[in-house]
């Protein structure tokens, strides 16, 4: 019980701890807009509060929220549906894995703005390019994260099961997948960042909603306000997938 009470203690601090620093940043901002910096390049936290409101009460700023968040969710689905497998695969084999691994660093290294037209040319101006897009970006995290984790395991524990002759289906319930559940949540929580990324690439280069289109089109008016605003919705968004990934992780590590 004390355990449990500290515990709630330390999340409290850490949650005021977090309220007021972004309540400080947020006074600077305004302060700074206010005195020092011309708001037209900066953006006024007070102007850009009343944009939000105005957004979400009055215009259509939840369908474009909405639209990014599902081609975002759904390609870091489809790149753990995709990488987990791959990365058993490869760690199973390494010889494969030493040959194919500088191929997807390749392919990860490759600039996802210039890859962008060429998804868009595929897979057309609609949802799946942008959800492409989302997987380009984390699919070869997913993939290199899970061949770590089958690579940590105790090697030890495995020649053990080998001498006791279990299954290679009892070894990966058993030893191997739990092993890489604290590296696949490691993926999420760096891939939601990547697939945001990769979703607002896609609706910048070809779309008609969504928070890429909405930040292209303010940029494209000079409303450094509604750039402003579009940039922090896709913060919060960020912030609020990484507090439900780690959520679930706490109940997996618990």
């Amino acid at each position: 019980m004390n355990t449990f009470a500290s515990e709630n203690v330390r999340l409290r601090t850490r949650v005021v701890a977090q309220l007021c620093l972004g309540a400080a940043l947020l006074i600077v901002w305004e302060l700074a807009a206010t005195f020092f910096v011309d708001p037209f390049w900066i953006g006024e936290p007070s102007a850009i509060a009343v944009r939000l409101w105005n957004v979400f009460v009055e215009g259509d700023m939840l369908t474009h929220t909405g639209v990014t968040l599902g081609h975002a969710v759904a390609g870091l689905l489809a790149s753990l549906i995709v990488g987990v497998p791959i990365g058993i695969l490869f760690a199973a084999n390494r010889f494969v894995a030493a040959t194919l691994e500088p191929y997807f660093l390749g392919f990860y290294s490759l600039p996802r703005v210039a890859l962008a037209p060429l998804l868009i040319l595929w897979f057309g101006i609609g949802s799946l390019s942008k959800i492409m897009m989302a997987f380009s970006m984390v699919v070869v995290v997913v993939i290199l994260n899970t061949y770590e984790g089958v690579r940590s395991v105790d090697r030890d524990l495995l020649d053990m099961l080998r001498a006791m002759r279990a299954s290679r289906a009892y070894t990966l319930r058993k030893v191997l997948l739990p092993s890489i559940v604290p590296w696949v949540f490691a993926s999420m929580r760096v891939g939601i960042g990547l697939a945001l990324v990769g979703a607002v690439i896609g609706e910048l280069v070809g779309a008609n909603r969504g928070l890429g289109w909405y930040v292209e089109l303010a940029a494209g008016r000079i409303d450094i306000v509604g750039v402003f605003t579009g940039l922090v919705v896709l913060a919060i968004l960020g912030m609020s997938l990484n507090a439900i990934v780690k959520a679930i992780e706490g109940r997996f590590a618990y």
